[in-house]
């Protein structure tokens, strides 16, 4: 089982957040690429852009923030941040 949690946050607090669940057999970043477009799906917001510090921050701890700068559109919230919380 491979879950992630996103949640959007502005000024602190959190404004939503969701799970996205995939029990396929995948590759661990095909995993994180369909659930950021579930995600983006739900919050009805464009694919951010994965810049090099999201990558390494994600290596690192497997959770990363979207702000701004990932994406093309304007956001209404400060960023999204996406955590992968259990695989296998």
């Amino acid at each position: 089982m491979f879950r992630l949690w996103a949640k959007e946050f502005s000024d602190n607090r959190m404004l939503c957040d969701m799970t996205v669940e995939n029990e396929k057999e995948d590759t661990r970043t095909h995993k994180i690429f369909q659930a950021l477009d579930d995600v983006c799906y739900a919050f009805d917001l464009g694919k951010p852009i994965w810049l090099d510090a999201n990558i390494r921050e994600f290596k690192r701890h497997a959770k990363t923030r979207f702000t701004q700068d990932n994406f093309v559109e304007q956001i209404a919230f400060d960023y999204l941040e996406i955590q992968v919380i259990e695989e296998d």
